[in-house]
C-alpha cells in the first residue's frame, strides 16, 4: 500500500498541470499578494460556487488590492461591492479579520492554524485551505469535493464512515507531496471537474487505478443526514408615502446587522390562515415559511430605515429582503 500511495502525488499533480482551471486567485505574484488572494477566495467560495465568484473576486480585488485597503473601507462600500454573493457576514467578517491581521499581526496573514482559527469567519476548512494554498503546508483541506474524492477512493459507505471525523482521520490516504500547495488544490479540482456527484468521469481520472469505487462499479455516495427545521415567521409591512420600512436585524443570527422587514417567529399553530402568504425561502437547514401582516405605523426606533420604492432594487440589501419585497409587490 505504501508503494502505492508514494506516486499518487505524482500522478495527481501530472494530471492538475495539464488540467487546472486558471482562476484569478491563482496567478503567479509575490508571497503577500497570494496570501490575500487566498483569504478573500476562501472566504467568498464559502457556499459559493467558484463560476460565481470569479467576476466578483476580479472586481473585488481590484478596489481593494491588500489587506489594508480592505481594512480601512466603509461597510456601504463592502456591501456594495460584495452584493450578489450573498451571506453578507462572511464580508463583514473578512472587514474584520484584515483589521485584525493589520492591526495585531503587523499586516502579515498568521502562518499557523491555532492562530487563523481565532480570526473572524474562518473555522478548520478555511484555516487548513490557508495554511495548505498559501503557505505550502502539507495539509489536506477537507471541502465537499475532497470529501466526495476520499469516500469514492475508499469506498466508505456507512454513516460512521464517512463522518466528518473518519474523514479527517483518512485524510492522510493523500500521502505529502513535495508541491502542498497545488497538491491540495489539485484534489480538489479532481473532485469539482472530474468526481462530480453523478456521473462521475472516471476515465478522466488520475486515481482510476487506486479507486475502490470504480473497480466494484459502485459510485453512489450515501447522503449525510442534514436535519432541516421548519420556521415560521410574520412579516410586519408598512408603507408611507412611497417608502417602505426596514429594520436593521440585531435579534437574529442570519444576516446579523443587516436591513429586513420587521418580523417575528410564530409557532406553526399561530401561523394564521387569515395572515397572507409571501413566500417560502430556505435558508442554510432552516425552510422558512413566511406570511404578511399590512401595519399602517411602527414604533420609532434609531433602528430603522425608510427605503424609497422607486429605487428598492439599487439599494444595498440583502436578496432575502428584496425576495420578500418582490413576493409583496406581486400580490398588491
Amino acid at each position: 500500500m505504501h508503494k502505492v500511495q508514494s506516486i499518487l502525488p505524482k500522478k495527481i499533480l501530472y494530471w492538475y498541470d495539464k488540467n487546472k482551471r486558471h482562476l484569478p486567485w491563482r496567478i503567479k505574484s509575490s508571497q503577500k499578494r497570494k496570501e490575500y488572494y487566498t483569504l478573500v477566495s476562501e472566504f467568498m467560495l464559502q457556499q459559493t460556487q467558484v463560476k460565481t465568484v470569479v467576476p466578483y473576486f476580479k472586481n473585488f480585488v481590484k478596489n481593494f488590492p491588500n489587506l489594508r485597503s480592505l481594512s480601512r473601507v466603509n461597510e456601504n462600500k463592502l456591501f456594495k461591492n460584495w452584493q450578489g454573493l450573498g451571506y453578507y457576514s462572511r464580508a463583514k467578517n473578512l472587514k474584520k479579520t484584515s483589521e485584525i491581521i493589520v492591526n495585531k499581526y503587523k499586516n502579515k496573514l498568521p502562518n499557523n492554524l491555532s492562530e487563523l482559527k481565532k480570526l473572524p469567519g474562518i473555522g478548520e476548512y478555511t484555516a487548513s485551505a490557508l495554511m495548505a494554498i498559501a503557505f505550502n503546508k502539507p495539509i489536506i483541506p477537507l471541502d465537499g469535493n475532497v470529501e466526495r474524492v476520499l469516500i469514492r477512493v475508499l469506498n466508505l459507505k456507512t454513516e460512521k464512515e464517512i463522518a466528518k471525523e473518519n474523514l479527517m482521520k483518512k485524510r492522510f490516504f493523500f500521502c505529502n507531496a513535495v508541491r502542498s500547495s497545488d497538491y491540495a488544490q489539485a484534489i480538489m479540482e479532481i473532485g469539482a471537474l472530474i468526481c462530480k456527484p453523478k456521473n462521475p468521469l472516471c476515465h478522466q481520472c488520475p486515481l482510476i487505478t487506486n479507486c475502490l469505487s470504480f473497480k466494484k462499479k459502485d459510485f453512489e455516495i450515501k447522503s449525510k443526514i442534514k436535519k432541516e427545521k421548519n420556521k415560521f415567521f410574520e412579516v410586519k409591512y408598512c408603507e408611507n408615502k412611497n417608502k417602505v420600512l426596514l429594520i436593521k436585524n440585531e435579534e437574529y443570527t442570519f444576516l446579523k446587522n443587516l436591513l429586513i422587514f420587521p418580523m417575528r417567529e410564530i409557532s406553526k399553530k399561530n401561523f394564521s390562515k387569515n395572515l397572507k402568504k409571501v413566500t417560502n425561502i430556505k435558508m442554510s437547514n432552516m425552510n422558512m415559511k413566511i406570511k404578511v401582516n399590512y401595519i399602517k405605523s411602527f414604533k420609532k426606533t434609531d433602528k430603522i430605515q425608510w427605503i424609497d420604492k422607486s429605487k428598492f432594487e439599487k439599494y444595498i440589501l440583502p436578496s432575502f429582503t428584496k425576495k420578500i419585497y418582490k413576493s409583496i409587490q406581486d400580490q398588491i
